[in-house]
């Protein structure tokens, strides 16, 4: 039985450290294209508007 409850927390770690390496993964991928946008248009920044105040600022990572 304790063999059984050692491979069941094994696995979960296993899965949430999965799903965590792709939210990572996706989250460099958009970085990476917007970069890559950036610097085909030679920009200096990507320009987010806020939709409370509706003013522009450069985004965030």
């Amino acid at each position: 039985m304790p063999q059984l409850i050692f491979f069941v927390v094994i696995a979960v770690v296993a899965y949430v450290g999965y799903r965590a390496f792709l939210r990572e993964a996706e989250r460099v991928t958009r970085r990476m294209e917007r970069v890559r946008r950036e610097a085909a248009n030679r920009s200096m920044g990507t320009l987010v508007r806020d939709p409370r105040t509706g003013e522009y600022h450069l985004a965030k990572d």
